[in-house]
């Protein structure tokens, strides 16, 4: 659930962003200039950041998103209209359940959907957010992930982060190796053993780290120098385990990965 949109935890937006501070469009071969007009960002004296809050007897939702992000008109509509049909979603869904739990004789328990959006970098190109979701609509537990997206200033349009890569393939054969001996690591002090090797048991085997959310991250304000990793409940682990976090360092294999219109924005961290 990777997908709509979503707050990605406090620690790794840390670990990520700079120290200054859901659904993202598919892949595009267009370069990273448009000749499409490009409205001005607003003065951030006059940017409000936007926080939603709705309770009833149905459902309870919430939606918020940074200063940072309402200062870019067309991102700000992009997330304006995200809430409202993340609101519309969660109601309609509500209104069946409410009267599927009459109609079953159950009690109907409120349904609940929160999504937040967070600054992970500003750099002066790019705009990087992260997202985080809950969601709740019956059962044992709620549901919930992470996402992300980066606003391309200069195309002035929003771009999954794996799309400045030349493919998931070639982001993966950067990463992987040290991914997967990050990630073991962190599940084995969690779970207080070694992690197997071989894959064959359940929640063991490595992620590819395109398949987990993708965050871009900065240490020097100017590039992307770290990215984050988040692998959700159920992806990594079972879903006691929460999800699994991981910053690593960008670094010159990587930056090979990269396409070459934005090899610019990247730079090697630490």
């Amino acid at each position: 659930m990777n997908k709509f949109a979503i707050l990605v935890p406090v620690a790794l937006v840390t670990a990520c962003k700079d120290n200054s501070q859901a659904s993202v469009p598919a892949r595009s071969p267009e370069p990273a200039a448009s000749a499409v007009a490009i409205a001005p960002p607003v003065p951030a004296s006059d940017a409000k950041a936007r926080s939603v809050k709705v309770e009833n007897d149905l459902y309870s939702f919430s939606f918020e998103y940074p200063a940072k992000a309402a200062e870019i008109p067309a991102l700000k509509a992009r997330l304006d209209g995200e809430l409202d049909q993340a609101q519309r979603e969660i109601a309609a869904m509500a209104r069946e359940g409410r009267d599927d739990a009459k109609a079953s004789g159950y009690d109907y328990n409120r349904y609940d959907r929160s999504i937040s959006w967070a600054v992970v970098t500003d750099l002066p190109g790019w705009l990087s957010l992260s997202s985080q979701f809950y969601e709740f609509t019956g059962g044992a537990h709620g549901n919930h992930g992470s996402g992300a997206l980066v606003w391309d200033k200069a195309a002035g349009r929003a771009r999954d982060p794996l799309d400045l890569f030349v493919s998931k393939a070639a982001f993966d054969a950067a990463l992987s190796e040290v991914y997967c001996t990050a990630l073991n690591k962190e599940r084995a002090e969690r779970r207080g053993e070694p992690v197997g090797t071989n894959g064959e048991a359940m929640f063991e085997d490595c992620l590819k780290p395109s398949g987990v959310t993708v965050l871009l991250g900065s240490a020097d304000k100017r590039h992307f120098t770290r990215i984050g990793l988040v692998a959700d409940p159920y992806a990594a682990g079972p879903y006691a385990e929460g999800s699994y976090e991981l910053t690593l360092p960008v670094t010159p294999a990587l930056i090979k990965a990269v396409r070459p219109e934005f090899r610019a924005a990247f730079a090697p961290g630490r």
